[in-house]
């Protein structure tokens, strides 16, 4: 089972959101951390450890990843996607983001189809018809 590990700032908003809405997604562990000190659920040497993936929701945390926990990334990949902190705790237009950033990532058959930005339930193939 993959570990992957979601980071921002505070871990109040997006990082959470996005530790929420994978949590059941099959095949994955998941948990989530902010980078400042005063973060809900601060980063730690032993949640990067943990990890096999990192998505990190900007270039900054990325960069204090990096400096600050050098030694404990062993072979962890680390992916920035690239959404500011312009949402609230599962804003539908966060929840989009996040579907669409981080599926194509994720080594395993996604339950949803990512089309123009827009996550859509997988439809059921028509029932054949009789001639």
């Amino acid at each position: 089972m993959k570990k992957v590990l979601f980071v921002c700032s505070q871990n109040r908003l997006r990082s959470p959101t996005a530790e929420q809405i994978f949590a059941d997604h099959p095949g994955i562990e998941v948990s989530s951390a902010g980078t400042n000190a005063d973060a809900d659920n601060p980063l730690t040497p032993e949640l990067v450890r943990w990890a096999d993936m990192i998505f990190v929701m900007e270039r900054t945390h990325r960069e204090k990843l990096q400096r600050r926990f050098r030694g404990d990334l062993k072979s962890a990949r680390i992916i920035c996607l690239s959404i500011p902190d312009d949402y609230a705790f599962m804003d539908d237009g966060l929840v989009r983001l996040l579907r669409a950033k981080v599926g194509p990532h994720l080594p395993w058959k996604q339950p949803y189809q990512v089309v123009s930005g827009f996550s859509l339930a997988t439809a059921p193939s028509p029932p054949h018809i009789r001639a």
